[in-house]
């Protein structure tokens, strides 16, 4: 079942690998999914580290979680046949209408003030924290969409070489490579154009992943439905 998934979830990390590339980049070396990179950048700047925005990572790693919590809360507890519930595929919508919105605002305002980039990238972590926590009922441990260190570890330590099997090897090395892709692909557009552009280019990816991702679940809401239907046919003495 979760192989259906497989593939809207790696466009989703394409998109995050992307809007990771902007807020990087643009946004004063700060992490919007990466909350590791943001852990070790306070803890530099605490230090005594000149030059790093101690505050901007503060905020992502905030509103991150905020957004977490959020998610979790808005969809614990519902049971439905599909994998991801109604409420978390509602979360993945509007959070790339947050991004559209804020890449939309960017091109028509340009390039951030102070203040104005310390919302942006709290507004991008916050969706980046929900759409983790919304994704996290599909079961995919190797596609959270927002990091792959664990991808990583798994992807080495159930490797052939490592004595393993190689189970779903292709899946891990292909969400290393979205995120990658992502991020490479922001990059380009932000150093070449502006982070406007790159901002509005992930937006699109995500909300090409969310439809799929849409899609998937119509599916198996279709299936669970038929399935029904055959056990009411079928009678209580089949």
């Amino acid at each position: 079942m979760t192989k259906t998934y497989d593939v809207p979830l790696l466009v989703l990390t394409v998109a995050t690998g992307a809007i990771d590339g902007v807020s990087y980049l643009a946004l004063d070396r700060v992490f919007t999914g990466n909350m590791t990179g943001n852990v070790l950048f306070i803890g530099f700047g605490l230090a005594g580290v000149s030059g790093l925005p101690v505050l901007n990572n503060l905020v992502a790693l905030l509103a991150f979680m905020l957004g977490a919590v959020l998610a979790a809360r808005l969809t614990r507890g519902a049971s439905e046949p599909a994998r991801l519930p109604r409420s978390g595929l509602a979360i993945l919508v509007a959070g790339t209408a947050l991004t559209l919105a804020l890449a939309g605002l960017w091109l028509g305002t340009g390039a951030p003030g102070e203040v104005a980039m310390l919302v942006t990238t709290g507004l991008l972590a916050l969706v980046l924290g929900a759409q983790a926590a919304a994704v996290k009922h599909i079961g995919i441990r190797d596609l959270s969409t927002v990091v792959v260190t664990m991808t990583i570890v798994n992807l080495s330590t159930d490797s052939r070489v490592a004595g393993g099997v190689g189970a779903a090897w292709l899946r891990r090395f292909a969400a290393i490579v979205a995120m990658g892709l992502g991020a490479l692909v922001a990059a380009i557009l932000t150093l070449r154009a502006d982070g406007s552009w790159a901002l509005l280019l992930a937006g699109v990816v995500m909300a090409a992943g969310t439809a799929m991702v849409a899609a998937v679940r119509r599916r198996e809401m279709a299936g669970a439905g038929a399935g029904t239907d055959i056990d009411r046919a079928a009678g209580p003495g089949a």
